[in-house]
């Protein structure tokens, strides 16, 4: 029994001292992130919001976190790429109409400080814990008894009792909020300044602050509201109409996948590809690239939408030439992306190969560099790629953001499809008899509906397009390619049987 009882007491010290420590580290974590258009800078809060902090011009907006313990968040708006604030507000308001991909983010973001919190008291507990312990053993039952019957009861009761109150209160201390930190805001319902908002749910709960800011900025404000109430309706009604769409389904035996490309930014396509997907009961998604226009860490937002939109489906990537450098890379990898590393690999009983695009560009159509070194750049790829795919003998896909690094393999007749994006529009079907085989290969359009390197808007700019690939006992058997138009027009394409019969 005494051993249960000093058990339970080395215990209480370990928390007395682990959730004081864990709440005060919590509330201290600051970390950088993207939100929509911005760097931002998040940290904890247990006010039960999440409250986003838009700087003196504009007011501030908060809602309801609903998490355990009234955990929450104030994000801090920091700069963006765009130097025209209303140019900025419109980008935020297109990014919120499709939101799922930053709520995830953000949350991901607060757990991760959480447990990094939570870690850090149970280390501090841990060690309390061992060090009670060990003084307890080395005192000994002899010098203990010596020094209780040393104590009368009532100075013993009421030290074990402060000592209690001093832990209680600096837990509390440390949890509370600092008083000298804190601001004062009148927050009333978003609806309540801006009664002319849709309907939507999400708003419901939704309030901004009042006061000079709101008064001064309401008619910018109103501009990307209005953006805002565009893009959500445009694209919600395009995902509403997509599910009524008459694409093929697989058959016995068959699996399906969806194809897009050269988003950039554009995640208001990303629900009306979702439906496709559901349509043709998609087993995974295959990304070829350019979801972004330069790469920026801003940029994040469109990663983090397709990952959300398709959170329970594998996604197959590889970057574009506009997603420079390697933070969108990483930021594939961070969100459980399946990056194509040049080598042949096994997805879903399939054998498929790609590799990213080796060039880098801006927003503008030409290539940052010497256009002589991207050429180059490009045909060591086709090379590489072609004696990787030829040597294995068995690859039915590949997947590359160019068809250019695709050439020689399809010279050479050894995979079943190349298929690609790059250039905004639909170039093939066609088919090649290589020495090995013969080799279909198509680019379409892009998902996005881009023009140039950005699409992210209210509506789309030109025709989009997706493709859904039909697989049968681990090769490419068929394709099928699905095109909106900026009406909100959606032609549904005939399923093409592969291989497409060599051209003359």
């Amino acid at each position: 029994m005494n051993r249960i009882v000093a058990g339970l007491a080395l215990l209480g010290v370990g928390l007395a001292v682990a959730v004081p420590v864990t709440a005060a580290t919590f509330v201290d974590t600051e970390r950088t992130v993207t939100i929509g258009a911005h760097n931002a800078t998040a940290r904890p809060t247990f006010d039960g919001h999440v409250t986003l902090v838009t700087g003196p011009l504009l007011p501030e907006l908060r809602m309801p976190s609903d998490a355990v313990l009234g955990i929450g968040a104030e994000v801090v708006l920091r700069d963006s790429p765009a130097t025209d604030l209303e140019s900025v507000l419109a980008q935020d308001a297109a990014i919120a109409s499709q939101p799922e991909g930053e709520i995830a983010a953000m949350t991901s973001e607060i757990t991760e400080m959480g447990l990094a919190a939570l870690q850090r008291g149970l280390a501090a507990g841990v060690i309390a814990m061992v060090v009670v312990g060990v003084g307890w053993v080395a005192v000994g039952p002899r010098r203990r008894r010596e020094l209780r019957d040393q104590w009368p009861p009532e100075p013993r009761t009421a030290l074990v009792g402060g000592v209690l109150a001093i832990v209680v209160l600096g837990a509390v201390m440390a949890y509370a909020p600092d008083p000298s930190t804190k601001r004062e805001v009148a927050w009333v319902p978003i609806r309540q300044e801006f009664p002319e908002l849709p309907d939507e749910a999400r708003l419901a709960h939704v309030e901004i602050s009042r006061g000079a800011a709101t008064a001064t900025s309401k008619a910018i404000v109103q501009g990307a509201l209005d953006t805002y109430e565009e893009s959500l309706a445009f694209y919600s009604s395009l995902a509403e109409k997509t599910k009524d769409v008459p694409v093929r389904a697989p058959e016995p035996g068959q699996t399906t996948a969806l194809v897009v490309t050269d988003r950039h930014d554009n995640i208001g396509m990303d629900p009306v590809a979702r439906e496709v997907a559901r349509a043709a009961d998609a087993s995974f998604v295959i990304d070829l690239g350019d979801d972004t226009s330069n790469g920026a860490s801003w940029e994040a937002f469109s990663i983090k939408s397709l990952r959300q939109t398709f959170e329970d489906l594998p996604i197959l990537a590889v970057a574009g030439n506009h997603d420079t450098g390697k933070y969108i890379l990483r930021e594939m990898e961070r969100n459980d992306f399946l990056v194509f590393d040049g080598e042949p690999t096994d997805v879903e009983g399939i054998r498929m190969i790609g590799e990213s695009d080796p060039r880098s560009s801006g927003l503008t159509a030409g290539y940052n560099g010497n256009e002589g070194d991207n050429i180059a750049a490009i045909t060591e790829q086709s090379e590489k790629l072609a004696e990787a795919a030829c040597e294995d003998g068995e690859v039915s896909l590949m997947v590359t953001h160019s068809a250019a690094s695709a050439k020689r393999t399809v010279q050479e007749g050894c995979v079943d499809l190349a298929i690609s994006g790059h250039l905004h529009r639909q170039v093939g079907p066609t088919s090649t008899e290589g020495p090995q085989g013969t080799s279909t290969e198509v680019s379409i359009g892009s998902t996005g509906g881009a023009v140039y390197a950005f699409a992210l808007g209210t509506k789309l700019r030109r025709d989009a397009q997706v493709a859904v690939l039909t697989f049968e006992a681990g090769r490419v058997v068929g394709l099928q390619i699905v095109t909106f138009k900026p009406g909100a027009v959606i032609d549904v394409g005939d399923y093409t049987t592969l291989p497409v019969p060599v051209a003359d």
